[in-house]
């Protein structure tokens, strides 16, 4: 027994139940100062001792691990004691913090999972017992116990660690994640084939309360209660559904659903069960006979009788819970037990755990430091740099706020996500307005069509990558009905470091097939408040605006590239409703058939028509056209559906070449236009050459931005490498692509 301190008194318990990297780590807190503290109990200070470094607060950590120093992979940890996992447990949590302070990355959720991971690994077999992490997003610690602890520096970056658990970094991740609800599925598949080949591993899904609201989650549940496949589902009860928690909305400052509130009561009108609990009720899964035997006990003990079972045992699970998630003793004694017991059931294990466990300045936060940059660790400040401008999030959240202020039947709906797609500034204004469904796209897609047969303008703000869990909704319910829902899909593009599980590239093209449909893609922010007014305004059918992730361009550069009006001169945070399917010119060629500076040969004229973002892009790669005799157009299409078809049509009458631009997959804005030109007899003669630039047919791996769009071709270089390929001035686009790919590897360096 160790003891630890809290206020000026001593509370006995062991380490592996609240663990003095939770306690004495944060004795700031509790009003424990060094000197009082080396007066305590020899245990006790050392573990003072390494938390401590003098002038620096408690936020350090330990000074050295040897404990993690020696597990190269779960194997290792076959070696330690249960009473030692509570010491490991105290340098993974310190080695997660320090690695993601380097880094950036979702934080709260690892820290909340240290000791069940650390209990997973010690109490079975993988990689050959198969652990499936919901969403996966705290998987740091996994990741560190299985081999990688020495690439966490190259978390979500280039080259590096992905984010999520990913099949082709590890062994150790039998499924890839990143979307939620998917792990019990996964997971039963798994323990359905292993049945077929007579094998006896294990097959695990760990899934948040968050993950867990999502529909798919209860159709697994559903199947495993109904073929008996023994799967081990664990149920980790935080009680963060939404990001963030606590949004003003029309269903209260708290987490999202009534799911939520279910497993809430659970946990608190349950004790904590204990090991000696816990095996009294698995008697329940021994041989019929001594069930029957034992079941009239076993009802009572569980409170079945008087609660009429939980709706886990109703799917046909067999309900273990609540546990203590920080408690090892407890955690690895249940996990034994349920590991080594007979029968098929499927059973869910309740574990209560608390988001960023164990580092006082992400247990203080608001959001848990769910999502984090760059930070110092022992102050817990986050290195963010100062934006000057807005983010487009944040402009959509004030143009639709400003409109909701005169239109009563504006609503806003998010799947999960306030923080993320603004509508936490939106249910701050506006909270019966506002409707946080938890993670379930399917609903709120639907839900939002329900409104809109009664008159309401729903604007449902999901990110791009998201919506795809909701496309069936999208096209029976919304647009086969013609239903005005608008679409607003945030982080459109390729959008860093959450890598290829988070980009939103495919919007235009499952978006785009559909018929009686508006789709608008704003290159700066004063276009994003224009087509949030057009959206408004659009009451006859569904309508899609959608833009990056980031921040806008800035008046000024706005004003300089794009001729725009300056904000005061745009109805402020309002916009100005845009006329339906017109693009509109940003430059027009100086001169047709200029000579090239050799004065040799007359340069044929080049039409860049750029949907969305890449427009900045466009306009530089005009200027640089320019300075070596190429003329150039550069147009802003604004709508993917309808298709400006004059505007584009016209370009191909009086342009020799045509490239077109867009922050999408194939099948997105270039194969409409292609689409366009072909049925038009555009092509027929050979005098138009057309070339589509879009994200490439692959998965682009993490990284930043940056790094994503040179990979996949779409920076301003490539852009005047392809024109000045399609003019016929070969050498020169080889000669500019080395000399740019040579620049921008020097930028990224710096």
């Amino acid at each position: 027994m160790a003891a630890f301190v809290c206020g000026s008194s001593f509370v006995a318990g062991t380490l592996s139940i609240q663990g003095t990297e939770d306690k004495e780590a944060r004795g700031c807190k509790f009003g424990l100062t060094r000197s009082a503290a080396l007066k305590r109990p020899r245990a006790l200070r050392m573990e003072v001792d390494e938390a401590y470094s003098p002038g620096q607060g408690f936020n350090r950590g330990p000074r050295s691990t040897p404990f993690l120093d020696a597990i190269n992979s779960p194997t290792d940890m076959k070696n330690l004691s249960v009473s030692q996992l509570p010491k490991l447990a105290h340098e993974l949590r310190w080695e997660t913090i320090k690695a993601v302070s380097q880094t950036g990355g979702h934080l709260g959720a690892s820290l909340g999972v240290v000791e069940l991971t650390v209990a997973l690994h010690y109490v079975f077999n993988t990689p050959a017992d198969r652990i499936v992490w919901d969403v996966a997003h705290q998987a740091y610690p996994h990741k560190i116990l299985t081999g990688r602890r020495h690439r966490m520096p190259t978390l979500r970056k280039y080259g590096g660690l992905s984010g999520f658990t990913k099949r082709d970094e590890s062994e150790y991740d039998p499924f890839g994640a990143g979307h939620s609800s998917t792990s019990i599925s996964a997971a039963l598949g798994m323990a359905t084939a292993r049945d077929f080949s007579g094998k006896t591993n294990h097959c695990i899904a760990v899934i948040g309360d968050g993950a867990i609201t999502g529909g798919m989650a209860y159709e697994a549940m559903n199947h495993a209660g109904s073929h008996n496949n023994r799967v081990i589902v664990i149920l980790n009860d935080n009680g963060q559904v939404s990001l963030p928690t606590g949004t003003k909305s029309a269903s209260g400052t708290k987490a999202a659903g009534a799911l939520s509130e279910y497993t809430t009561r659970i946990l608190t009108s349950r004790p904590f069960m204990d090991v000696r609990s816990v095996a009294k009720q698995l008697t329940k899964l021994m041989p019929s006979e001594m069930r029957q035997m034992a079941a009239q006990f076993d009802e009572y003990a569980r409170g079945v009788v008087q609660q009429g079972g939980t709706l886990f045992e109703e799917l046909g699970f067999y309900y273990v819970g609540p546990i203590d998630g920080h408690n090892l003793d407890s955690l690895t004694g249940v996990l034994q037990n349920v590991r080594d017991m007979p029968g098929n059931k499927p059973v869910l294990i309740h574990v209560r755990t608390e988001k960023g466990r164990g580092y006082a300045p992400a247990e203080a936060a608001f959001d848990k430091y769910h999502g984090v940059g760059k930070f110092n660790v022992s102050t817990g400040v986050q290195q963010k740099s100062t934006a000057a401008t807005l983010s487009y999030t944040a402009i959509f959240a004030k143009a639709l706020i400003e409109h909701a202020a005169i239109d009563r039947t504006i609503v806003g709906i998010n799947a999960a996500m306030p923080g993320g797609t603004g509508l936490s500034m939106f249910g701050d204004k506006f909270p019966s307005r506002c409707f946080d469904v938890g993670i379930a796209e399917q609903h709120a897609v639907t839900f939002a069509a329900g409104l809109a047969t009664e008159g309401y303008k729903p604007f449902c703000a999901i990110y791009s990558t998201f919506l795809q869990r909701g496309y069936d909704q999208v096209v029976h319910d919304v647009v086969l009905q013609r239903l005005p829902v608008r679409f607003i899909l945030d982080r459109a593009g390729l959008v860093g470091n959450d890598g290829p599980t988070h980009h939103g590239t495919f919007d235009l093209a499952y978006m785009g097939c559909l018929p009686n449909i508006v789709i608008m893609a704003p290159s700066d922010e004063l276009e994003l408040q224009n087509m949030i007014a057009t959206a408004v305004e659009i009451d006859d059918m569904p309508s899609v605006v959608r833009y990056p992730r980031g921040n806008g361009l800035g008046l000024d550069v706005i004003a300089q590239k794009f001729g725009t009006r300056r904000l005061e001169e745009s109805n402020e945070n309002m916009g100005r409703s845009l006329p339906i399917g017109k693009g509109r010119v940003i430059r027009r060629a100086t001169s047709g058939n200029k000579p090239s500076p050799k004065g040799k040969r007359m340069s044929p004229k080049v039409a860049l028509l750029s949907l969305g973002a890449r427009l900045l892009n466009a306009v530089e790669a005009a200027e640089a056209l320019e300075e070596v005799g190429v003329p150039v157009s550069v147009v802003d299409a604004r709508f993917m559906k309808p298709l400006d078809k004059d505007l584009i049509l016209k370009l191909a009458d009086t342009h020799d070449v045509l490239i077109t631009l867009e922050e999408g997959s194939i099948g997105g804005f270039g194969s409409h236009v292609l689409q366009l030109l072909t049925l038009e007899g555009k092509l027929d003669t050979g005098k138009l050459k057309v070339r589509p630039m879009v994200i490439p047919d692959v998965f682009i791996e993490q990284g930043s931005q940056t790094e994503q769009y040179e990979e996949a071709g779409l920076n301003t270089h490539h852009i005047v490498s392809t024109a000045l390929r399609l003019v016929g001035r070969e050498q020169e686009a080889i000669k500019y692509a080395k000399s740019s790919a040579i620049a921008v590897s020097e930028s990224t360096i710096a």
